[in-house]
């Protein structure tokens, strides 16, 4: 089996394709990435294209699974930039498959492309996926959930596979992921118990995650089982703020949503963070995902809890971990984070 993986040196791209290469029945993996990484994992060829601009149909072709994981986090301050890599770049890459006669797509969606919903029930796959529309995030994601319905109408001969996880934190990814919502400023290596006086109490604060191998996991079962549809990914428990009190040795203090969203708003505004405010809107807003689905039909058990997973995403912070590929490298925000710095904090990738 020949798989292509589109996005695939970011946090969840390096697990796919770690999971994939385990996999047997996988003979080859093409990994597609805008940076050529200096990782090497077995079966894998690297070959560099921008989805937005490049020809991907000569990667696609003789496909027998595409795995689409690419999508730009930033630049939060320019919508129009990650609109383009994003949804026009997805578009791109579902046509590509399509002319190239590609038997499986597999696309990652997110627990943010669902609309507002319930913290103290889970919902299905069938709750709608409209998105948090004040969040470019949510209207990215929604937005290719339209695209891929009727991609699926006009495709009926390709199997559709859409992945909805929480939130995927893994060591390696830790850097990355403070660079990309934290920002230049954040005291990486000072998030360790006791350190920091408190964690906001709001029932809002209910939130998904999963270990970035168990990610993997679960996207190499999509591509290697006769599987389609929509699936929710996440480990138990549901994270709460007594959840993350407890990990980082803190208080709980409580704090109403206008304030957590205007101290967010304040520090976007005055170029503190690259996280903008209405990503604190959509967190508040996300509902509770059922994982039933996953488990039973996809054969999926995740091996790491939600709190494993936010356990190892502090100790990386701490230790300042990351990976041989461009998204994960500790070096990719330059010396003394200078480069993090010159791109005006969420204003440019």
């Amino acid at each position: 089996m020949r798989v292509v993986v589109v996005g695939a040196t970011g946090n969840v791209g390096t697990s796919t394709v770690s999971a994939l290469a385990a996999d047997p029945e996988v003979t080859s993996i093409v990994g597609l990435a805008r940076r050529i990484p200096d990782w090497s994992p077995d079966k894998t060829t690297w070959r560099s294209v921008d989805v937005s601009t490049g020809d991907l149909d000569t990667h696609l072709a003789g496909a027998d699974a595409v795995v689409h994981l690419a999508w730009l986090f930033q630049p939060t301050r320019d919508p129009v930039t990650t609109w383009r890599s994003n949804v026009l770049g997805s578009i791109r890459v579902f046509e590509a498959a399509a002319r190239q006669e590609v038997p499986a797509l597999v696309y990652s969606s997110s627990v943010g492309a669902y609309s507002p919903g319930p913290k103290n029930r889970p919902v299905g796959e069938d709750w709608p996926t409209n998105g948090w529309p004040g969040a470019a995030y949510g209207r990215e994601k929604a937005y290719v959930e339209r695209v891929l319905d009727t991609f699926e109408r006009d495709h009926p001969g390709t199997r559709v596979v859409r992945m909805r996880p929480g939130f995927v934190f893994k060591r390696e990814a830790a850097t990355e992921q403070r660079r990309l919502f934290g920002g230049p400023f954040i005291p990486q290596r000072l998030v360790r118990p006791g350190l920091i006086p408190f964690v906001p109490d709001n029932p809002g604060l209910r939130f998904q995650a999963v270990h970035g191998e168990d990610a993997g996991e679960a996207f190499r079962l999509a591509v290697t089982r006769p599987v389609s549809g929509a699936f929710n990914l996440a480990a138990e428990p549901v994270v709460e703020p007594s959840t993350l009190a407890e990990l980082l040795g803190a208080r709980l203090l409580p704090v109403p949503d206008w304030v957590l969203r205007g101290t967010a708003a304040a520090a976007w505004y005055a170029r503190l963070i690259p996280a903008s405010p209405a990503l604190v809107d959509m967190v508040l807003k996300m509902p509770v995902m059922d994982v039933t689905r996953a488990r039973t039909e996809l054969g999926w058990q995740p091996r790491h809890t939600a709190v494993d997973a936010l356990r190892e995403l502090f100790e990386g912070l701490r230790g300042v971990e990351g990976m041989a590929t461009p998204p994960l490298s500790t070096e990719t925000g330059g010396p003394a984070r200078t480069g993090e710095l010159s791109t005006g904090v969420g204003k440019r990738p």
